[in-house]
Protein backbone atom coordinates (compact mmCIF):
# COMPACT_ATOMS: atom_id res chain seq x y z
CA UNK A 1 0.00 0.00 0.00
CA UNK A 2 1.37 3.33 -0.76
CA UNK A 3 2.32 5.95 1.83
CA UNK A 4 3.07 9.27 2.03
CA UNK A 5 5.09 11.02 4.58
CA UNK A 6 4.72 14.82 4.72
CA UNK A 7 6.78 17.18 6.94
CA UNK A 8 8.20 20.76 6.92
CA UNK A 9 5.04 22.31 7.83
CA UNK A 10 5.12 25.32 10.91
CA UNK A 11 4.82 28.73 12.19
CA UNK A 12 6.25 31.36 9.88
CA UNK A 13 5.99 35.14 10.10
CA UNK A 14 5.04 36.96 7.10
CA UNK A 15 7.38 37.02 4.49
CA UNK A 16 9.14 33.75 5.57
CA UNK A 17 9.58 30.67 3.97
CA UNK A 18 8.93 27.14 4.59
CA UNK A 19 10.22 23.86 2.54
CA UNK A 20 7.57 21.15 2.71
CA UNK A 21 8.71 17.50 1.75
CA UNK A 22 6.84 14.19 1.27
CA UNK A 23 8.29 10.92 0.23
CA UNK A 24 6.08 8.22 -0.96
CA UNK A 25 7.32 4.77 0.09
CA UNK A 26 6.23 0.92 -0.91
CA UNK A 27 5.82 2.72 -4.50
CA UNK A 28 7.59 1.99 -8.18
CA UNK A 29 6.09 3.21 -10.98
CA UNK A 30 8.04 4.92 -12.85
CA UNK A 31 5.21 7.17 -14.58
CA UNK A 32 2.98 9.49 -11.65
CA UNK A 33 2.40 12.92 -10.70
CA UNK A 34 2.99 14.28 -7.42
CA UNK A 35 1.23 17.20 -6.35
CA UNK A 36 0.27 19.91 -2.93
CA UNK A 37 -3.51 20.59 -2.00
CA UNK A 38 -4.15 23.08 1.02
CA UNK A 39 -7.49 23.53 2.75
CA UNK A 40 -8.33 26.19 4.60
CA UNK A 41 -10.98 26.12 7.88
CA UNK A 42 -14.21 26.85 5.41
CA UNK A 43 -13.24 26.49 2.15
CA UNK A 44 -12.59 23.60 -0.13
CA UNK A 45 -9.49 21.41 -0.72
CA UNK A 46 -7.67 23.51 -3.63
CA UNK A 47 -4.98 22.45 -5.81
CA UNK A 48 -2.02 24.37 -5.31
CA UNK A 49 1.01 22.80 -7.31
CA UNK A 50 1.57 19.92 -9.42
CA UNK A 51 4.20 18.42 -10.97
CA UNK A 52 4.03 15.00 -13.68
CA UNK A 53 6.71 12.95 -15.56
CA UNK A 54 6.40 14.41 -18.55
CA UNK A 55 8.06 17.24 -20.29
CA UNK A 56 5.19 19.10 -19.27
CA UNK A 57 5.37 22.47 -16.65
CA UNK A 58 4.00 22.19 -13.31
CA UNK A 59 0.93 23.97 -12.44
CA UNK A 60 0.44 26.79 -9.90
CA UNK A 61 -2.76 28.21 -8.56
CA UNK A 62 -2.59 32.10 -9.41
CA UNK A 63 -1.84 33.43 -6.02
CA UNK A 64 1.24 31.35 -5.30
CA UNK A 65 2.73 31.87 -8.58
CA UNK A 66 6.19 33.38 -8.04
CA UNK A 67 6.50 32.44 -4.79
CA UNK A 68 6.40 28.66 -4.64
CA UNK A 69 8.44 25.85 -6.54
CA UNK A 70 7.29 22.65 -6.41
CA UNK A 71 9.90 19.66 -7.63
CA UNK A 72 10.67 16.42 -7.56
CA UNK A 73 13.11 13.60 -7.24
CA UNK A 74 12.26 10.44 -8.84
CA UNK A 75 15.00 8.49 -6.85
CA UNK A 76 13.28 8.39 -3.76
CA UNK A 77 9.63 9.36 -4.95
CA UNK A 78 9.73 12.62 -3.00
CA UNK A 79 8.24 15.57 -3.65
CA UNK A 80 8.82 19.23 -2.33
CA UNK A 81 7.18 22.68 -2.06
CA UNK A 82 9.55 25.41 -1.48
CA UNK A 83 7.21 28.20 -0.26
CA UNK A 84 8.59 31.84 -0.46
CA UNK A 85 7.28 35.22 1.00
CA UNK A 86 4.72 33.90 2.79
CA UNK A 87 1.57 35.66 3.43
CA UNK A 88 -1.34 35.27 6.03
CA UNK A 89 -3.70 33.49 3.31
CA UNK A 90 -1.58 30.96 2.48
CA UNK A 91 -2.57 29.32 5.99
CA UNK A 92 -4.22 26.32 5.59
CA UNK A 93 -3.28 22.35 5.99
CA UNK A 94 -1.19 21.42 3.36
CA UNK A 95 -2.01 17.85 1.98
CA UNK A 96 0.21 15.87 -0.60
CA UNK A 97 -1.03 13.34 -3.01
CA UNK A 98 -0.15 10.88 -5.51
CA UNK A 99 -1.53 10.18 -8.93
CA UNK A 100 -0.57 7.31 -11.32
CA UNK A 101 -2.88 9.45 -14.59
CA UNK A 102 -1.04 12.13 -14.69
CA UNK A 103 -3.91 14.01 -14.19
CA UNK A 104 -4.61 18.01 -14.01
CA UNK A 105 -4.15 19.42 -10.35
CA UNK A 106 -7.24 18.25 -9.18
CA UNK A 107 -8.56 16.54 -6.29
CA UNK A 108 -10.68 13.86 -8.47
CA UNK A 109 -7.15 12.68 -10.42
CA UNK A 110 -5.61 11.66 -7.02
CA UNK A 111 -5.19 8.70 -5.42
CA UNK A 112 -3.47 8.79 -2.64
CA UNK A 113 -2.83 11.18 0.08
CA UNK A 114 -0.59 11.95 2.94
CA UNK A 115 -1.71 12.75 6.71
CA UNK A 116 -1.66 16.69 6.34
CA UNK A 117 0.62 19.43 7.74
CA UNK A 118 -0.11 22.53 9.26
CA UNK A 119 1.52 25.87 7.56
CA UNK A 120 0.55 28.71 9.79
CA UNK A 121 1.63 32.02 8.68
CA UNK A 122 0.86 34.88 11.56
CA UNK A 123 2.76 37.82 12.87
Amino acid sequence: QVQLVESGGGLVQPGGSLRLSCAATEFTNDYYSMGWFRQAPGKEREGVSCISSSDGGPYYVDDVKGRFTISRDDVTNTVYLQMNSLKTEDTAVYYCALSVVNGACSVVWYDYWGQGTQVTVSS
